[in-house]
């Protein structure tokens, strides 16, 4: 008896369908197949239960020969060092200890309105941190409630790799009840801010983060930070919707210290006065142009240092979508956001010193093609973010030596801004869209990548460790938008998920 050919007793009560069933079979088959090559899709965009950053995707050396087989082990392939060991001078005692708290429940803002959130010492946002060029910093953080765990990233500043903050990577989260210290030396003046890099997305946008100041030595200065963030739908500077007010007396220069937190780009700009951007991402700029009439696009993550000289007329006002800072004791005018932005590519003067390395003979060279497709994600389908052609997972690990120097090509093709950010260095712009810097030297750490847009960007590899290189609208670095930059060497004992349920995003 052939397949094709059942018994009599197989076919009881199915009498006049033996001829048919070949032609029934058909599609079943097909059927099952195409629910079996589903179920092999579904089950291979599954993440592991736990998995290290130095196993998923593939190794990009840039060009370059690698020295080790693999990345995270040393140039004869034996295992790399621990960037546990990456640590500031732990004999060195601190010049500023700071105690922070983490809680989640109610949060007051400063304008008055509560909100579910989280909080930094009670408030959000959390305590200023301020600190002289120079100054070993010690923030010991105790988690009070914050239930999925955090830590707290030093964004901006090149931090010991240790001392990064970024669950699965660098360190486990801190659980509830748990704690945990940062130490790192303060070597570079300017505004930096902190926040979570524990389900990031969520804690950040919910208030756990605020501002560090650096600055520098024997200069006494008159500013003020301007945090942006938009809490439960409503913009606000430093906590505070609608108007707030810094005193300062006519023909006083003050610096403002815009920050924004949120997840896309701000414009902000000043009504009542002429001023300077004197610094951008924590890097002054060299020979800053007076602006008049435009706005500094401050893009998320970034840092805009804005140096106003308070008018006689009473008073200067900063302003962003939703809210503003006065600044001065009199009334301020308000303006529409001008049409016309202040282009970085071109603002200021060439700075005549070297920048310590040669950016355009680089010894990597690396694409960060940004683009979006259909497909699953952990079991779920959508439109997911692409690094050069491939979702999370399977993401570019950028290899590189201490010493070196990498340049990375990004282009943006997939409909959205993206502002991208490398921790532990700042990157030099060399060009957009083919067009060559002229301006001030231009250092980031946060970017702003429009769609359609093409950057070359230049760093120099002097900072250790296995750094996160990730678009910095938070919801896009969770729904897969992040590599990482790796040196050789290196290797880390923290997984992503595990026990500790690691989400650095």
């Amino acid at each position: 008896m052939t397949p094709l050919e059942p018994d009599s007793e197989s076919t009881a009560g199915f009498q006049g369908l033996g001829q048919v069933r070949p032609k029934t079979l058909i599609p079943a088959v097909i059927g099952l197949a195409v629910v079996a090559v589903v179920a092999g899709v579904w089950f291979s965009s599954r993440l592991p239960a736990a998995y290290s950053v130095t196993s998923m995707g593939s190794v990009d050396t840039g060009g370059a020969p690698m020295a080790g087989h693999q990345h995270g082990t040393g140039p004869d392939g034996a295992p790399g060092i621990s960037l546990t060991s990456l640590v500031a001078d732990p004999d060195r005692a601190a010049d500023v200890v700071v105690d922070l708290h983490a809680g989640q429940g109610i949060v007051r803002l400063a304008d008055g309105r509560e909100i579910e959130g989280f909080t930094l010492n009670g408030t959000s946002p959390g305590p200023t941190i301020e600190a002289v060029q120079g100054q070993l910093v010690e923030v010991r953080v105790h988690n009070d409630n914050v239930r999925d765990g955090m830590t707290l990233h030093w964004h901006g500043v090149d931090v010991p790799n240790a001392a990064d903050g970024v669950a699965g990577v660098t360190q486990d989260a801190i659980p509830p009840g748990g704690d945990h210290v940062y130490r790192f030396v303060a070597q570079d003046t300017g505004t930096y801010w902190y926040h979570s890099h524990q389900v990031s997305h969520a804690q950040t946008l919910g208030g756990l983060f605020g501002a560090l100041v650096v600055r520098p030595r024997g200069q006494d200065t008159s500013d003020t930070v301007a945090l942006l963030h938009t809490y439960a739908g409503v913009r606000t500077i430093n906590g505070r919707a609608g108007e707030s007010r810094v005193p300062a007396e006519a023909g006083d220069s003050v610096r403002v210290r815009v920050v924004n937190t949120d997840p896309g780009p701000a414009p902000v700009w000043v009504a009542g006065a002429p001023f300077q951007v004197v610094a951008v991402d924590g890097r002054d700029l060299n020979g800053p142009d007076v602006v008049e009439g435009e706005s500094v696009l401050v893009t998320a993550g970034g840092r805009a240092d804005l140096e106003i000289r308070v008018p006689d007329t009473g008073a200067a006002r900063v302003e962003v979508a939703g809210a503003s800072l006065l600044v001065g004791d009199g009334p301020a005018p308000t303006v529409p956001a001008p049409r016309q932005q202040v282009d970085f590519l071109t603002y200021g003067d060439p700075a005549a010193e070297q920048t310590g390395f040669d950016p355009y003979t680089p010894d990597r060279r690396y694409r960060y093609d940004i683009d979006r497709r259909p497909g699953l994600l952990d079991g779920k389908p959508g439109m997911w973010w692409t690094v050069n052609g491939h979702m999370y997972p399977d993401m570019p690990m950028f290899m590189i030596r201490e010493g070196e120097v990498g340049q990375f090509t990004i282009t943006n093709a997939s409909g959205e801004v993206h502002p991208m950010h490398l921790h532990g260095h700042h990157m030099l712009v060399l060009s957009r869209d083919g067009q060559p810097s002229t301006g001030s030297p231009w250092w980031v750490d946060s970017l702003n990548v429009e769609n359609g847009e093409t950057y070359e960007v230049a760093f120099l590899a002097d900072n250790p460790g296995i750094w996160m290189d990730h678009c910095h609208n938070l919801p896009h670095a969770a729904q897969g938008l992040t590599a990482h930059l790796m040196y050789e060497g290196v290797a880390t004992p923290f997984v992503i998920r595990g026990q500790h349920d690691n989400e650095p995003e």
